[in-house]
């Protein structure tokens, strides 16, 4: 695989920590939500900041498989990732499960359904979603 991008980010105090990317352009606090067992408290949460990474790549995506069908999409468009934190099966760890909802002012609904079939295929995300991948594990 040919790696076009890379970006870092680091975080210290888990869930109730904070979180930044290595440039300083994204700078958070975190909270656990009261469904896990946190305070609810002011700042985002891990599955937040994924659901909208989700959103905004699979919008791309989408903007790109419009492209290759001679389309384009109207810039009102809106995709909704839905990224719930659920226990596994094996009850060893957690996984994730998401859902895409897209709303393209316009279109019918058999467009819009060929178009995201087309961007699941195409977005990082959805790949990462559905096919699991080694992550290189060191000590710093």
């Amino acid at each position: 695989m040919k790696i076009v991008y890379t970006t870092r980010a680091s975080s210290t105090g888990g869930r109730t920590g904070q979180a930044e990317t290595e440039d300083g352009k994204v700078a958070v606090k975190l909270s656990t939500p009261k469904a896990m067992g946190g305070d609810d408290g002011p700042g985002t949460n891990p599955e937040q900041l994924f659901a909208m990474g989700y959103s905004a790549c699979f919008l791309g995506a989408m903007k790109g498989a419009a492209r290759k069908a001679g389309k384009s999409l109207p810039e009102d468009t809106k995709v909704t990732a839905s990224v719930s934190f659920a226990d596994r099966e094996d009850g060893v760890g957690f996984g994730i499960v998401a859902a895409l909802e897209a709303t393209v002012p316009g279109w019918s609904k058999a467009d819009v359904e060929a178009t995201m079939k087309a961007a699941h295929d195409i977005c990082p995300y959805s790949d990462l979603i559905r096919n699991k991948y080694d992550v290189a594990i060191k000590a710093a």
